[in-house]
């Protein structure tokens, strides 16, 4: 309606001008006469002054209304013109119309983000945003708190509090995470995620204290290591001391002295015999569970190297070529995309997959299906994933994180300590290790590097 209102009020004027000009030139040329076709030039002169004027009124005003969106002033308000009459009243309305939206909405906007600034300020996890310069955006009281570091405005600060902390915070990807010992009793848990806002990159890292909740842990491990050494101790010596006070009742018993020395019957010396072979074969056992123990707590950190998956593939099942073919089991690989590399000790984690499709044989020879699938799987910064599935018959729920125990099993034979250090392994890679079953389905031990 207005542009309507608008073109009418253009054409009107384009006609009274071109009807001036027409008749002051028939005027002056036909009739002779100068006075009137001057009187008429003025009226064009007019007539093209107010039509520029009408036009430029609202070019003006629409270049106010666009400026106090650019620069983000919504104070401004649009009222009519009384010489340009009621043709753009309902531009007016509009432009205040839409300012009064932009108000609103910028009102709403700051409430929302005076309400994320305080969230922010109350979690107990630490919360640091910096650009790609290394400025400091947002840091937030759970973070001053842990870092204690005064005036922290660049994150080359953080190297105030650790050199080695700051490298890999600055070497983390969006999505990784680390874990950080400071010397100053902090055990950090820093996640990154990245954003953009404002035309800026900006890296988002998320901060916790674990501390606490590790000392609790390392607490229980250690009465649950305590139970298990009792009771490993235990079965070794109760049946040594019992033995020793039986060897002993025999040599009272079955032993005479003579004057040379001392004289056994044969079957007491035969009970003997047994007892010592009993008590060196339950020392035996003793000490290969302190070896286990000591395998356990020994790994070495990992060197690590990008190496080629299928190369890794390779290895492993030219290690357990023999081993395989002689029960009979078929290892599948499937690795995505062919060319798949991944950041680890090839040398550790060739151990884990042995370990790994070992048992997975073990838990199919009385299967028809013996087929064990070893398959890779790039994620790109969601990291790599590398499983080992069998479909034997599993595992129960009860014991699917026992296994990781270090000297639980449920075989028959074995020490319990080979998937608890392949645990281990994976949490120096700074990953993880997890199995999930179904009973007489399928079992997935998932390797996950980040």
């Amino acid at each position: 309606m207005v542009y309507k209102r608008f073109s009418i009020g253009i054409t009107v004027r384009i006609c009274l001008i071109i009807i001036c000009l027409y008749l002051g030139i028939w005027l002056f040329y036909a009739q002779n006469l100068w006075l009137a076709p001057t009187i008429l030039g003025l009226i064009v002169v007019v007539l093209a002054g107010e039509m520029i004027y009408y036009v430029n009124s609202i070019n003006h005003k629409l270049a106010r209304f666009l400026d106090s969106i650019r620069f983000l002033d919504f104070s401004s308000s649009f009222t009519s013109d009384s010489k340009m009459g009621g043709s753009f009243r309902e531009v007016n309305k509009a432009f205040n119309e839409v300012m009064d939206v932009f108000k609103q909405t910028r009102a709403e906007k700051e409430e929302q983000m005076l309400f994320l600034q305080v969230i922010i300020q109350h979690i107990n996890t630490g919360i640091i945003s910096f650009n790609s310069e290394g400025k400091i955006g947002v840091i937030n009281n759970a973070a001053k708190h842990l870092l204690q570091i005064p005036q922290f405005r660049d994150i080359k600060d953080l190297g105030k509090l650790s050199t080695k902390l700051l490298k890999e915070v600055i070497e983390l990807k969006p999505g990784q995470r680390i874990s950080f010992k400071v010397n100053n009793g902090l055990h950090l848990i820093i996640q990154s995620a990245s954003l953009k806002m404002g035309g800026q990159s900006w890296t988002l890292l998320s901060l916790q204290n674990i501390n606490a909740e590790l000392q609790s842990n390392e607490l229980e491990a250690w009465q649950n290591l305590t139970k298990v050494l009792r009771h490993e101790i235990m079965n070794s010596i109760t049946p040594i001391s019992s033995l020793v006070e039986s060897l002993r009742t025999i040599l009272d018993e079955d032993s005479y002295v003579q004057q040379e020395g001392f004289l056994i019957k044969k079957d007491g010396f035969q009970d003997i015999q047994e007892g010592l072979d009993t008590i060196a074969n339950r020392s035996k056992g003793l000490v290969n569970f302190v070896n286990a123990y000591r395998d356990y707590t020994s790994i070495p950190e990992p060197k690590k190297e990008l190496v080629s998956v299928k190369i890794l593939f390779e290895q492993v099942l030219g290690l357990m070529r023999e081993e395989l073919k002689a029960s009979k089991v078929d290892v599948q690989t499937e690795i995505i995309p062919q060319d798949l590399e991944v950041l680890c000790d090839p040398d550790q984690i060739t151990m884990i997959l042995i370990n790994l499709v070992k048992n997975a044989s073990e838990s199919i020879q009385n299967q028809a299906d013996r087929t064990i699938c070893l398959k890779a799987l790039g994620q790109g910064d969601m990291g790599t994933l590398i499983q080992v599935e069998d479909h034997g018959p599993g595992i129960i729920p009860e014991a699917q994180e026992r296994i990781f125990v270090p000297f639980y099993t449920t075989k028959r034979t074995g020490s319990g300590i080979g998937l608890a250090i392949s645990r281990q392994i994976m949490n120096l890679h700074r990953g993880s290790l997890q199995v999930s079953s179904v009973p007489n389905e399928r079992t997935v031990f998932t390797l996950s590097f980040r």
